[in-house]
C-alpha cells in the first residue's frame, strides 16, 4: 500500500502551494503593520531612506519566498 496517495510529482506543487499559502498571510501583517511608519517617516530626517530600506525588505522577502518554493525537477 502506498504511503501517498497522489502521485509524488505532484507533491511539489501541492508544498508550494502550501508554503506560499501559509506564508502570504504573515507578510501581509508585516506590511500592514509598517503602513503607520511608511506614512510618517518621509517626514523625519533620514525617514525616506527607511521607508525604501523597508519596501526593499518586503520586496526581498516576496520575492525569496516565491522563487524558493518552486519544486525540483
Amino acid at each position: 500500500m502506498p504511503l501517498f496517495p497522489v502521485p509524488v510529482h505532484s507533491l511539489g506543487a501541492v508544498q508550494r502551494v502550501l508554503l506560499v499559502a501559509l506564508l502570504v498571510p504573515v507578510v501581509l501583517i508585516a506590511v500592514a503593520a509598517a503602513v503607520p511608519a511608511m506614512i510618517f517617516l518621509p517626514f523625519f530626517s533620514g525617514g525616506t531612506e527607511r521607508v525604501t530600506q523597508l519596501l526593499g525588505s518586503f520586496t526581498t522577502y516576496a520575492r525569496t519566498l516565491l522563487t524558493t518554493s518552486r519544486p525540483g525537477p
